[in-house]
């Protein structure tokens, strides 16, 4: 466990400076959350995402939870590191955006962008989902669907109304129009900021998700 890692469970046990115990949340919506507002950026098996921006959540916890941890203590770390990210890293890698930014009030942004009703259970029912699911050794089935396959991996760094999705680490594929070349050379390659993604992705799931954004953007 790193120490940054460590230093969460303190707070979190502690409840020092955490906005309280996470005790109760909705797994089945914590997971559409997470895979919305998360998964672009962080692996979890259950999820079916693989992002690479930011920690592989089952590595993060799997350790821990051998040694005899339990998801509710889990559950805290992760309520505390979305209340209250680092969003500027000493390294310069890149950090975690704050909340307001991940899972918007619906009051602050247009309508058809991702937004949530309340941003408090949001965090509870992403933190006792992802709490109770990491470094369990689930893997999800991958899907073929372009769309479900875009809303997983690439959801929290790009904005495409279709999808509902408004990430701004990556280009506005709506403004960009990608064709359908392009974006199965970025997801395949990567470039820049972006991961590739070849390792978790198939060429038919690469071309359907490729199809779907260069077929949607822009609509």
């Amino acid at each position: 466990m790193t120490a940054a890692c460590a230093a969460l469970f303190v707070l979190a046990l502690t409840g020092c400076g955490t906005g309280g115990y996470t005790s109760s949340g909705s797994q089945g919506a914590g997971k559409q959350l997470f895979t919305k507002a998360c998964g672009g950026c962080h692996t979890l098996g259950d999820a079916g995402t693989a992002g690479t921006i930011g920690p592989n959540l089952d590595n993060a916890f799997e350790q821990s939870r051998e040694a005899g941890m339990t998801s509710a203590t889990f559950t805290q770390v992760v309520a505390t590191q979305i209340r209250f990210p680092i969003t500027t890293t000493s390294t310069g890698a890149p950090g975690m955006p704050a909340a307001d930014t991940t899972l918007p009030s619906c009051d602050d942004v247009d309508a058809g962008v991702f937004c949530v009703a309340d941003q408090d259970q949001a965090i509870s029912d992403i933190a006792v989902y992802v709490g109770a699911v990491a470094g369990t050794g689930v893997v999800a089935e991958q899907s073929t669907d372009g769309k479900s396959i875009f809303t997983s991996k690439c959801a929290a760094c790009h904005t495409l109304s279709d999808a509902g999705t408004s990430g701004s680490v990556g280009p506005n594929l709506d403004s960009s129009k990608p064709s359908k070349e392009l974006v199965s050379d970025r997801v395949t390659n990567g470039q820049g900021g972006m991961p590739s993604f070849k390792d978790s992705l198939d060429e038919a799931q690469i071309q359907a998700v490729a199809d779907y954004v260069s077929s949607n953007a822009g609509n």
